[in-house]
């Protein structure tokens, strides 16, 4: 792979123009991708596990079989213009703007998280382009692919996530392994908003009683006293609607002062490849967002060739359906080319084969989804929806720490 390197005046970010082979030839033999995400500041721990890993493996993958393929059959080599957006919404949206008017990349990938990519949409559906927002979960999620025709939101509401988390904490008190008290931590965002405005509904019509039930400023990193208030609960369920420099800390901070709730559920980063290293090699029952079906052969693949790209595993939730939202792309080009009227309406009707199983939007949603995860093992596995194929039951009470 050859790549540049250049400072942009205006634009206080990093540009990398790549091609995965030398010698391409003139502008029409290839396609131009561009994408903004963080490789630095507060969400890069986010977007270099989930986002960053399948962008560079589809890419690889796609050169290396000539291209990615047009309607004619015949291919175009990718190239890549990157920016790093330094976790910052005004250089995300420069970004975006330079790629589309300046750069005019042919097509644009999306950058980690809900905030990012809700600032972008009104951006990308002005300049036509096909929104993935794949890693982005928000209830309004309908509101917006009405409002933005050409916007794909691909990883459900915080609604679905709340009411799946209730169902299995519901279950789990029939069996009368828990009590009906939830301590409950959210942070302070447009993710932790969407979360714990549908849970704390959810968990009272479930009548389970919010012993604990605070917010925290994103970019905490002292929880002590929060963890603290926490275990004075009484709660046998705790739960933290956070995003991976939370869900470490307070996995950390549980451990450090012997906290053992029977239920142990964290938001974002939970079901990351590096979660057991952050709980010291105790991650057995910890719940999080997402999960995969260990057992399909495709996500066995998937997982291999991604460790083998990377250097390490995916995660076991928004990774998959990240590439899989690249495979949709690449084979809604294959089917109309690169018009991007074309390829919205492709991607919003036509179903299509991914890691993750035949995939087909619900008026510009996926809402195929697994909601609930556990640490069994050496596998982050899915436990809800507990009656779909592939889920695992989940074990109660965790063991402790």
């Amino acid at each position: 792979m050859t790549s540049r390197r250049a400072l942009l005046g205006a634009l206080p970010m990093t540009i990398a123009l790549s091609l995965a082979l030398p010698g391409v030839g003139a502008a029409q033999d290839v396609v131009r991708i561009g994408y903004a995400v963080a490789k630095s500041g507060p969400n890069a721990t986010g977007a270099g596990i989930t986002t960053i890993p399948n962008y560079q493996m589809w890419v690889a993958e796609v050169n290396a079989q000539g291209g990615l393929e047009m309607p004619d059959g015949s291919r175009r080599m990718i190239e890549v213009v990157e920016y790093d957006d330094r976790s910052n919404t005004e250089d995300l949206v420069r970004a975006i703007a330079r790629l589309a008017e300046q750069d005019k990349v042919d097509l644009i990938l999306p950058p980690w998280g809900t905030g990012p990519n809700l600032a972008i949409a009104p951006l990308m559906d002005k300049a036509g382009y096909p929104h993935l927002a794949v890693t982005s979960v928000t209830d309004k999620a309908p509101e917006f692919a009405d409002r933005w025709k050409r916007s794909f939101w691909m990883l459900g509401g915080g609604h679905d996530y709340a009411e799946a988390l209730v169902q299995t904490l519901v279950a789990a008190r029939e069996a009368g392994q828990i009590n009906d008290q939830v301590a409950m931590i959210s942070v302070a965002d447009g993710f932790g908003i969407d979360l714990v405005s549908a849970a704390r509904p959810a968990f009272e019509a479930a009548g389970f009683t919010l012993a604990y039930d605070e917010t925290y400023p994103l970019g905490t990193s002292d929880f002590a006293a929060i963890m603290n208030e926490v275990q004075r609960s009484g709660a046998d369920s705790f739960v933290a609607f956070s995003y991976p420099p939370g869900s470490f800390g307070v996995t950390k901070q549980a451990q450090t002062m012997g906290y053992n709730p029977k239920v142990f559920y964290v938001g974002v980063g939970g079901a990351f490849p590096n979660f057991p290293q952050v709980a010291g090699g105790k991650a057995g029952g910890v719940m999080s967002i997402g999960g995969v079906d260990s057992a399909s052969p495709a996500i066995q693949d998937y997982f291999q060739r991604h460790t083998d790209s990377a250097g390490s595993p995916p995660d076991s939730w928004a990774s998959a359906v990240t590439y899989a939202s690249l495979e949709v792309l690449e084979q809604a080009v294959q089917r109309v080319g690169l018009d991007h009227q074309a390829l919205a309406q492709e991607i919003a009707t036509g179903t299509f084969q991914t890691v993750v199983g035949d995939l087909k939007m619900q008026d510009n949603q996926l809402r195929d989804l697994w909601w609930v995860g556990q640490w069994q093992g050496d596998k982050f596995v899915a436990v809800n929806p507990a009656e779909r194929q592939g889920a695992t039951a989940p074990v109660i009470p965790k063991p402790e720490w």
